[in-house]
Parts: C-alpha cells; structure tokens; sequence
C-alpha cells in the first residue's frame, strides 16, 4: 500500500474531477447552413407572395376587362366636357322662338336704293337669321330685343330705321304665328374696326336670351 502513514485518510482520498472542454470542428459550416436555409425560406415567401399579387392583379383584370398593369394602375378622374358652344347653323332656342344663325355679312357701307337708303356711321353687320314660333300663341317678333356682341363684351343695338330700306327684312315688329317660320335680318351699325364676338337672341325684350357665338 502506498498510503502516508501520517494522514490518517490517505487511503480514502480521491481527486477533485476535471472539466473537459471539447471543441467542436465545423462550427463555421453549421452556421452557414442554418443562414442559408433562412434566406432560401425567405425567398419561398416572396415568390408566394408575388405569385398572389399576379394573381389577384389577374383577378382584377379579369373582372374589369383590362389588363394587369391597367388594373394596377390608378384610375383617374375624367373632366367633365364643356359644354358646346352654339354657332352659326346651329339651332338655338330662347322662349317661344327657335333661332337659326344662317350667314352674317360684314363691312357694308350702305343699304337700301337712292329714294330709302342709309348709310352707314361706321359699317353695317347684317346677321341672317331663321325664327320659328315654337309655342303655343303668336309672338311677335322685335329686333330692337336683340343684341350684337363685340370683343370687349359691349352690347350694340340694331338699327331699325335702316333696316326699314332691306327687302325682306322681316325684323321690325313682326308677329309670327305657332309653327311659323320667319326669315329676318339684323342689322347693326359698328365702328370699322369692330370686333364682333356674338349676337344675343331674345323672343322678347323681358327674356333671359340665348347666346350665338360669331367669331369662329
């Protein structure tokens, strides 16, 4: 026995245990894998969730008849269209009377013959217009209601003294019957270097009027 004389547990002593560490070789490559298989799980989900949006943007397009791009693409509002401007040849209606704009002649100097004539203080417009009674009760007819229109927004008045010396003038005071129809001329004396814009149309000199723009 090899036991120490002297202490009397020698022979029941027993050394402390010793901790082992062991090191694990490829710890790098492990780690590698697991991050690989994260981004390859990653890119499962956005290929799913790209597919979806395909197919829903399918969907859309389906249900709408347009296409993908269309469907994913904002719909904008559209403008309400202006509404159409009346002009001459078109038909126009203010009260009982329809009017019809049918040619205007600018520039004229004088009108009438030598015994009833009158010449213009600047020139004459001649607006050519059809008139029909749409109502129910004759109406008469005024060309003093009526009015031209220049560039700057000024109201000019006809001239129904001169227009007394047109043949077949047929705008001073005339009544037309229900369902008739009258062809008038208007005339104007305007400065030479009138502008002329439009002509206002009124069945009566007490109505809202219609507006008939010329200068297209």
């Amino acid at each position: 026995m090899h036991g120490n004389p002297h202490h009397p547990n020698y022979d029941h002593f027993q050394p402390p245990p010793q901790t082992v560490i062991v090191r694990h070789k490829g710890g790098g490559c492990l780690r590698a894998t697991l991050v690989g298989a994260a981004v390859l799980a990653g890119l499962v989900v956005l290929g799913g969730l790209l597919a979806g949006g395909g197919r829903d943007g399918g969907d859309l397009a389906n249900r709408t008849g347009t296409t993908a791009a269309e469907a994913a693409t904002p719909t904008k509002t559209k403008r309400k269209s202006e509404p159409k401007r009346a002009g001459p040849g078109d038909t126009v209606r203010d009260g009982k009377f329809s009017f019809k704009v049918t040619r205007v002649e600018k520039g004229v100097k004088r009108v009438g013959d030598r015994y009833l004539g009158s010449d213009a203080q600047g020139q004459y417009i001649l607006v050519h217009v059809t008139v029909r009674n749409i109502g129910d009760e004759s109406q008469l007819f005024v060309d003093s209601a009526q009015k031209l229109i220049d560039a700057r927004g000024r109201q000019y008045d006809t001239d129904s003294g001169a227009a007394l010396g047109l043949k077949n003038s047929n705008a001073f005071l005339n009544t037309i019957n229900p369902g008739n129809t009258v062809n008038g001329i208007l005339l104007f004396d305007v400065p030479e270097n009138f502008t002329i814009k439009a002509i206002e149309l009124h069945d009566s000199v007490f109505s809202d009027g219609v507006t008939v723009v010329l200068n297209d």
